[in-house]
């Protein structure tokens, strides 16, 4: 009787234990590689990741072609972060995106052709001017300014849309355009301004963009 009880309470333990040694069980999907510049294995109506990329190398191509602005005497300084970037759209889009990518293309190919300022770490820069000035830090290695750079342009950007929606089917329409301009910061003039990037797509039901 007592071998019997043995056995028995044997068995029991390795049908308990035998899920545990096995391990957890896999759910979900696996990650999957993407080209970033083709269409996304989720998709909608609004701007997605083969936009920006065509947007910039849109604009990049443009003003790398303007001699008026790469074949100066001395290279321009062009303000280029998403501070002018201006989303009147319906859709939510971190703009960060795109104007990045636009700045890392052209600083890489311009080869000094054109200079960025940065203004959007101006604090930064103020106080490592003051470390500077006052004594704290040595002036580095290419001395002190009167002032940062001041720059000749800005890169500004307008994104807006139109939406509409079919009652009866439930399907969504959206035409976004993006249009990028560059602007004389003294005069004001506006030295370039790009050809609109348009999307035009529908869908029974659109993803959320975050």
């Amino acid at each position: 009787m007592k071998r019997r009880y043995i056995f028995a309470t044997s068995v029991a333990f390795a049908m308990i234990s035998a899920p545990t040694l096995a391990g957890p069980k896999k759910t979900g999907t696996q990650a999957t590689e993407l080209d970033p510049t083709g269409r996304g294995a989720i998709s909608g109506i609004g701007i997605e990741s083969r936009d920006i990329d065509a947007m910039a190398d849109m604009v990049f191509r443009d003003i790398m072609g303007r001699q008026d602005i790469m074949n100066r005497d001395t290279a321009p300084r062009i303000i280029l972060d998403n501070s002018e970037f201006r989303n009147e759209s319906s859709q939510r889009i971190n703009s960060k995106l795109m104007t990045d990518t636009l700045r890392a293309s052209l600083n890489r190919t311009a080869a000094g052709k054109v200079r960025f300022i940065n203004r959007q770490n101006m604090a930064r820069i103020q106080e490592e001017r003051e470390l500077k000035r006052t004594g704290v830090a040595d002036t580095g290695t290419t001395g002190l300014t009167r002032g940062v750079s001041g720059a000749d342009f800005f890169l500004a950007a307008t994104m807006t849309s139109l939406d509409s929606r079919d009652g009866k089917s439930g399907i969504q329409q959206r035409r976004t355009q993006i249009v990028f301009e560059l602007i004389d910061v003294e005069t004001g003039d506006i030295v370039y301004t790009s050809e609109p990037y348009v999307t035009l797509r529908a869908a029974g039901e659109d993803v959320i963009y975050r």
